[in-house]
């Protein structure tokens, strides 16, 4: 009696066993890999077992080659160049535009500007006087006291239009030589505007146009003062030199 119990005990152990599913089983049947639960199935093994296993291991070499492939395509560094160059016969004459470090020219004021423009221009302090002279250059004092000197001076009446055109900057003087389109252009086929220096909009490259401007400029910027005190070094130097 003890013997049949003892047999019929050990026969139930390793059935129950046998149905416990493994770790692969496990993991297959909680995995998200699509046909992976289908390669380690519960219960016996099967032909549709077979069949998912050689379709899982033909995509993941298909998915290994063609990843490899790509990666020696990226290590290639391959680059593509196209260039389309279109020649016009005529171009519309560019705009151009001039923004000069200056605005004035020093050598052109008068007594006459220094009174009604030289606070405005900070060459001038609000009593007419020169505002720390000690800062200004040698040549820059001598004549700005010349022409500062307001004794027994009537004042003429005074155009900020007239001033500009006078005192700014002429292209004439400016221009050394132009050309465009393999033809000779001067001065006179610039028609100066005065605009909004502070924006502007630059488009395509010189176009077969070539502009030469003379400009002379003192290497004394960098020592101009940067405090309102110094103004008339700084101005009168650095800002009004160019002619």
């Amino acid at each position: 009696m003890m013997d049949l119990k003892e047999s019929c005990g050990s026969q139930g152990s390793q059935e129950s066993s046998s149905l416990r599913p493994t770790s692969w089983q496990a993991f297959a049947h909680s995995s998200t890999l699509h046909g992976l639960r289908f390669v380690f199935p519960y219960g016996q093994p099967s032909a549709r077992r077979l069949l998912w296993a050689a379709a899982l291991l033909t995509c993941l070499g298909l998915l290994a080659l063609e990843s490899a492939e790509r990666f020696a395509y990226f290590l290639s560094y391959p680059h593509v160049t196209s260039v389309d160059a279109v020649v016009s016969s005529s171009l519309v004459f560019p705009a151009v535009t001039i923004c000069n470090l200056n605005a004035y020219r020093f050598s052109r004021l008068t007594r006459n500007d220094l009174y009604h423009a030289g606070e405005l221009l900070a060459l001038l302090d609000v009593h007419l006087t020169i505002p720390q002279p000690h800062l200004a250059e040698p040549d820059v004092l001598a004549f700005l006291q010349e022409k500062a000197n307001f004794t027994a001076y009537r004042p003429k009446a005074f155009s900020m239009k007239e001033f500009i055109e006078r005192v700014g900057h002429d292209l004439k003087e400016m221009m050394l030589y132009c050309r465009y389109q393999g033809q000779d252009c001067s001065h006179n086929d610039f028609k100066p505007r005065e605009g909004d220096w502070q924006a502007g909009r630059l488009e395509g490259r010189n176009g077969g146009g070539e502009l030469s401007l003379d400009v002379n400029v003192k290497a004394s910027c960098e020592e101009a003062a940067d405090t309102r005190s110094g103004a008339v070094s700084r101005l009168a130097d650095c800002m009004m030199r160019p002619e």
